[in-house]
Formats: C-alpha cells, sequence, structure tokens
C-alpha cells in the first residue's frame, strides 16, 4: 500500500502520527508542507472526499492571525486559495494510505486503516 503523509515536522500531532506509524512498521513517504508546498489539485481532492471544513485548520495560529475579512463567508474556493499562500493552514497531518484518506491523528483511527 502506498502510503503518505502530509504537514510539517516540527507540529507535536505530526510527530505522534510519525512515531505511531514508525512503531506499528507502516513504510511511508513523508510530504513536508514547508518545503513542498501542495498541489492545488490534491487539495481540492481531500476537500472533494473530506469537506473544506475539515482540511483547513481554522484552530491554528496562522487562520487566526488572519484579518477579519480574509477569515468571513468562506467557501471551498477561497478556503483553497488560503492554504495554497500559507499551508500551515491545513490539518495536519493528512494521510492518504491507499484509498483511505484521514485528516488529524488519532491512534484508532491509524490502526482501523492499517489494521493493527
Amino acid at each position: 500500500m502506498d502510503v503518505t503523509l502530509y504537514g510539517i515536522p516540527n507540529c507535536d500531532t505530526m510527530k505522534k502520527a510519525r512515531a505511531w506509524l514508525d512503531q506499528a512498521g507502516v513504510a511511508y513517504r513523508f510530504h513536508d508542507y514547508k518545503k513542498a508546498g501542495v498541489a492545488e489539485a490534491d487539495l481540492r481532492r481531500w476537500i472533494e472526499r473530506l469537506g473544506w471544513e475539515v482540511v483547513l485548520n481554522r484552530a491554528g495560529t496562522t487562520f487566526r492571525k488572519l484579518p477579519e475579512a480574509e477569515r468571513a463567508d468562506l467557501d471551498a474556493d477561497k478556503a483553497v486559495a488560503l492554504m495554497l499562500a500559507q499551508p500551515s493552514m491545513i490539518k495536519r497531518p493528512m494521510l492518504e494510505a491507499g484509498d483511505s484518506l484521514l485528516a488529524g491523528f488519532a491512534p484508532d483511527r491509524y490502526a482501523a486503516v492499517f489494521g493493527r
């Protein structure tokens, strides 16, 4: 199964997800948003499956520091533009494993995907 973990390396939640995958012996590719950015096609595919409300990290500092005008009247296109401009606004981690797509980290959800 092809597994890709998307995020930024210094995020505590990312560290937990990576540790879980390592301990479970799951081989994965790490895609660093800070270094490699994120493709608009990936964002739109994630939003199509999960909804922009799930993919956009509104709890993070980057989003909360936006001027109110940029946070108002959000829709999928506006959310994509924000996340492309500042990838730290994307929920972390995003995990693609075969046909599975998970936003955020929860050990039980990861275990269900990998049968562990």
